[in-house]
């Protein structure tokens, strides 16, 4: 068992609608990023690219790369999925904390739960989500940001 932690931190832009665990929602507007700056999933990735060895989500894809310019995180999550289980990783888990000071998350956890573990390959009970404030401190606090921390863990996998 191999275990990785990620974390992600992106701006709110002043357009767009929030894309947060693969889903929209509505009360918060966009992530800034090259992608469509997904803070939860960008932290899932980084955190199973860790445990498996494989760097960081930036050497994979690079921040100016006209290819995933915009693309959903989703997909880029899928992909390192399957890099991970062809060097004989699976997804055991995912814990992973949301700090916001909005949109309040709370109704939208189940749902992001759900999403993650399509792309991940395994039951939403293997994903857990939370979400908590910076208490009105910096740039989080102030609600200018989001950010995301995650940790995964690795299993080797039986069938390779």
């Amino acid at each position: 068992m191999r275990v990785g932690i990620g974390y992600d931190i992106h701006r709110f832009r002043e357009d767009g609608t929030l894309r947060l665990g693969g889903i929209e929602i509505s009360e918060a507007p966009q992530l800034d990023g090259h992608s469509d700056g997904d803070a939860l999933i960008h932290a899932v990735i980084d955190a199973i690219l860790g445990a498996a060895g494989e760097g960081d989500i930036g050497q994979h894809f690079p921040p100016g790369d006209p290819a995933t310019r915009g693309i959903d995180s989703r997909e880029l999550l899928t992909r390192m999925v399957r890099l991970v289980s062809a060097r004989g990783f699976v997804v055991h888990n995912v814990d992973a904390t949301v700090i916001a000071e909005r949109p309040r998350l709370g109704p939208h956890i189940a749902t992001m739960r759900e999403a993650l573990a399509r792309c991940l390959s395994v039951p939403s009970s293997a994903v857990n989500v939370k979400a908590t404030t910076h208490e009105r401190f910096g740039s989080l606090g102030s609600g200018e940001a989001l950010a995301a921390l995650a940790t995964v863990l690795l299993d080797e996998d039986s069938a390779s």
